[in-house]
Parts: C-alpha cells; structure tokens; sequence
C-alpha cells in the first residue's frame, strides 16, 4: 500500500510533462529498456530495481542526446533505444537463467515486495519528488516554450537530462507494483482523464495524481478478490475511469445545450 501510494504521486506527476511535451512513449519505451536491466541484475546477482535504474537511467540519457541528431523524427530516438534495450533483455532471458524470476517485474507482484526492495522505492520516490519540486517552474516553462526557455537562459539540455534520469527512477519505483509491460499506462492513463476537464496546469496536475490513486488503489483491491496480477489489474481500471470521466463529460454536456 505504501509503495502504491507513492506510485500513485510519482507516475501522473511525471506524466503530465511526458504528456503536454508529446513525449508520452518516451514512457513507454523506458519501461521495456528497464526489463534489461532487470534481466541484467537477474543474471549477475544484483537488486533487480537497481540495475534496472541504471540501465534506465542511461537508455533517458541516449534518448536525450539523440535528439540532436534526430530533431524532426524523435519518435525514432524511441523505436532505436527499444530496440537496443529489448534485444539485450531477450539475448539474457533466453540463457534460461532469469526466465522465472523476470515474470513477476513483467507483470508486477505487489506481495513480493520486499523491505529492501520498500527502502529503494522512498528513497527513489524522495529524490524524485523534490527534483520536480525545485525545477517545477523551469519544467514547466521548457514543456510549453522550449525555445523561449532557451532565450530566457535556462539551461534546457540540464532540465532535459535531468527529467530523462527522473521518468527512469518512476519506472523503476513502479516495476514491484504495475509490471513493465503497464508502467506505461500508468503515466499516461491518469493524465489524459484529467486533460479532459480541460482546466490549468496545476488543476491537471492535481487531478492527475487523484486519478493515479484511484486507478492503483482499486486496481490493487481488485486484484486481491479476484485473484490476478494487480499491474493488468490496474491497467484495466485506470481505463474504466478514462470511460467514465468520458462518459461523465458527455453526459454533462448534453444536459447543458439541452
């Protein structure tokens, strides 16, 4: 509950800047380079959170720097570093010697979260969560106006690189919890709910971190009474609350040119 908790800040706090700077696979494709560094800390006998950390952490920084190399295909940045990272996971998982272990990262085991494994979560979540709180203004400012933030001084490539190293530490800090194959969802999901109450940046922020908790909180409760894998779980519910906030949306619309 207490890892979820701080999943439930970290994923929408990081999404709604991943999301509004059409950078949303970025996610997506960190969360897969992480399972080659899970695969990595499997084989050689190091905490799988760890290594998965510094794999990701080093696959943001590729990201970052490709990107002046490919300024009008960054999606292809993504595509290069998936590839790369999918490759080395499946070369390590295919030796047989990380095979059981790996499935509980892929589908997330919130049971098997161990007291280390707790530690490296808060202490992860911390660091995260005052890096944001710092540079909130700067990122914010680098997410709408890139170039003018450049004009204004700001050291833009630094802002980048750093929030390339803090979407790997939220990977990271989720993979117990939702599986690598949802981290993704969970970034993206209760961010685009909140965008459709159309409302200012602090107000989607705040909704997006509301959402975030209900979709892992009820996600994990429906997990327990049916018995699956509470990253699927979660998954699933955070788009069931998607549909209802949609559903909502439309309803309260309608009433209102009727």
């Amino acid at each position: 509950m207490i890892a979820g908790i701080f999943i439930a800040i970290l994923c929408p706090a990081v999404g709604v800047f991943l999301v509004l700077k059409r950078y949303s696979m970025m996610g997506d494709s960190l969360s897969h380079s992480s399972l080659a560094g899970v695969a990595l800390g499997v084989v050689f006998g190091y905490n799988p959170i760890i290594t998965a950390f510094i794999f990701t952490a080093i696959a943001g920084l590729i990201i970052e720097f490709l990107r002046s190399y490919y300024e009008k295909y960054s999606e292809l940045i993504l595509v290069i570093v998936l590839t790369f990272s999918v490759g080395i996971a499946i070369v390590l998982i295919s030796t047989g010697q990380a095979n059981a272990n790996v499935n509980s990262y892929l589908f997330g085991s919130i049971l098997t979260v161990s007291d280390n494994e707790l530690y490296i979560i808060f202490i992860l979540s911390i660091i995260s969560v005052i890096s944001l709180s710092l540079f909130y203004s700067k990122l914010l400012y680098i997410t709408f106006d890139e170039i003018g933030a450049k004009i204004a001084g700001i050291n833009v490539k630094f802002i980048n690189y750093l929030f390339s190293l803090l979407v790997s530490a939220t990977i990271c800090v989720s993979i117990r919890i939702l599986g690598i194959l949802v981290i993704s969802a969970m970034i993206a999901m209760p961010v685009a709910a909140s965008l459709q109450l159309k409302k200012g940046f602090k107000t989607t922020l705040s909704f997006s971190i509301m959402f975030g908790f209900i979709d892992i909180m009820g996600g994990l409760f429906l997990s327990y009474y049916i018995n699956s894998a509470p990253g699927g779980t979660i998954a699933l519910t955070s788009v069931i609350i998607l549909i209802m906030v949609l559903a909502a949306k439309k309803l309260l619309l309608n009433k209102s040119t009727a």
